[in-house]
C-alpha cells in the first residue's frame, strides 16, 4: 500500500471531469476538503476497507470513518451511520438517535442499490437519496476526519463540522 497523495481541495472543473458524486456534492456546497487516493489492494475481510484505508493513509483508525446503512422500525425506513473504523456501530444507540424502536444493518447489496456506491466505497455524500444521517460524536474530537470519497481507494478529508453541515446530520454517541 502506498502513502496518500498530497491532499488537495478539488475544483468544480476537476469534479466535473472525473469526480465522484461525493466530490461533486462537496464542490457545490463550497466546503474545503482534501482528496486522498491510495492503493486498496486488500480482499474484503482481511482488515476491512476502512482499516486498510487508515493504514494506507498513515492515520489513526479513530480518524477514518465508515459509512453504514441501517433499516429502521421507526418513522424513517433507512438511515446512515458514520462511525470510526476502530469501533462498531451500536444498533441500540443508533435506534435512539433516529427515534426508532430498533434498527438492523442493511445487507450489502441493498446498501449498494440504495446509495449507488459499492461496499468499500460507500460515501456519506452524493448518495442517490439524502437519508437521515448520524455521525458518531468522536468525530468532533479531530480537526479533520476521513470518509469514503465514493469509490474504493479514495477518501475525503473534511472537518467534522463541514461533514455534519453538508449532510444535515446530527451527532450522537453511536459507536462502541
Amino acid at each position: 500500500m502506498s502513502r496518500p497523495t498530497t491532499p488537495k481541495t478539488t475544483s468544480k472543473k476537476a469534479s466535473a471531469s472525473g469526480g465522484t458524486p461525493a466530490t461533486v456534492v462537496l464542490d457545490r456546497a463550497g466546503v474545503e476538503f482534501g482528496v486522498h487516493a491510495f492503493d486498496n489492494d486488500i480482499a474484503p475481510g482481511e482488515l476491512g476497507y476502512g482499516k486498510a484505508a487508515a493504514a494506507a493513509l498513515g492515520v489513526s483508525e479513530r480518524r477514518v470513518f465508515k459509512t453504514l446503512l441501517v433499516e429502521t422500525a421507526g418513522p424513517v425506513r433507512h438511515a446512515v451511520a458514520v462511525v470510526p473504523v476502530s469501533g462498531q456501530l451500536s444498533l441500540k444507540a443508533m435506534a435512539v438517535a433516529v427515534g426508532a424502536k430498533k434498527v438492523e444493518m442493511l445487507e450489502a447489496r441493498a446498501a449498494e442499490r440504495l446509495t449507488g456506491y459499492v461496499v468499500g466505497g460507500i460515501s456519506p455524500f452524493g448518495q442517490k437519496k439524502l437519508l437521515p444521517t448520524v455521525v458518531d460524536t468522536s468525530a468532533l474530537e479531530h480537526d479533520t476526519v476521513f470518509v469514503s470519497g465514493g469509490k474504493r481507494g479514495l477518501d475525503i478529508e473534511i472537518s467534522p463540522r463541514a461533514l455534519l453541515d453538508v449532510l444535515g446530520a446530527v451527532s450522537a454517541p453511536i459507536s462502541v
